[in-house]
């Protein structure tokens, strides 16, 4: 699926871009608004699949890319910088949105982590009040192979509720050890975990699951959740 339309987000002195993609009616109950992980832009196949599967199902969706990403360059951008992009495409975003319309967040890996710490203290502005859920495709819990290096301090302040999608093998946190982490959070959690899934959501062929059965597993499950 093509995006139905790019538009240009300022943040700061510079830009990004956002693709948006509509669900087949036209219309929807809710944005979703995602964001890439540290490793590609919005454009890299997963996030592109992701977003057109979740539009699919009834849900309007954005996605945009960190300054970084939109100037070419492949290291990720300071926090503070990923922070006050995600803050500015909440703004741009949440100023054309209809009253009736949901407002959820969230993103692949890194875009979901810092989408959770700016809402973990969120701007006192309009459009961040409209924000009322966080879906996180993989969250980063830990770098791959050091555990001790939990990147948790700012999840218990988050009072949105919480949608965790993460495959049971994921290097960044497995099921055992990123559950219960989320289970202590005040706020409410659902999860839906991929079985054997791995960081970017890929299953061993012996599952019988091809990548578009995944992506629209997950898809469903989203969407549910957004439109709920």
């Amino acid at each position: 699926m093509t995006p139905a339309a790019e538009s240009q987000i300022p943040v700061g002195t510079s830009a990004v871009t956002a693709l948006h993609y509509s669900p087949p009616e036209g219309h929807s109950r809710a944005r979703l608004v995602l964001a890439h992980g540290a490793g590609a832009g919005q454009r890299h196949r997963v996030m592109v699949a992701l977003a057109d599967a979740i539009a699919r199902q009834g849900v309007e969706v954005v996605t945009f890319n960190f300054l970084y990403a939109e100037q070419g360059r492949r290291t990720p951008d300071r926090p503070a910088v990923l922070e006050q992009t995600w803050q500015a495409v909440v703004e741009a975003l949440a100023a054309d949105l209809p009253e009736h319309q949901r407002l959820v967040i969230g993103g692949k890996s890194m875009g979901g982590r810092i989408a959770s710490m700016v809402l973990a203290a969120p701007p006192a502005s309009p459009g961040w009040a409209r924000v009322s859920g966080l879906v996180l495709l993989g969250y980063p819990l830990h770098p791959p192979g050091r555990p001790g290096q939990l990147r948790t301090a700012h999840l218990p302040s988050i009072a949105a509720p919480i949608l965790l999608v993460h495959g049971t093998r994921d290097a960044f946190g497995t099921r055992a050890e990123i559950e219960p982490v989320f289970q202590a959070l005040p706020a409410r959690v659902d999860f839906e975990f991929v079985e054997q899934g791995d960081h970017s959501f890929a299953v061993p062929r012996s599952t019988g699951l091809g990548a578009s059965d995944v992506v629209d597993r997950i898809a469903a499950r989203v969407a549910g959740w957004v439109l709920g």
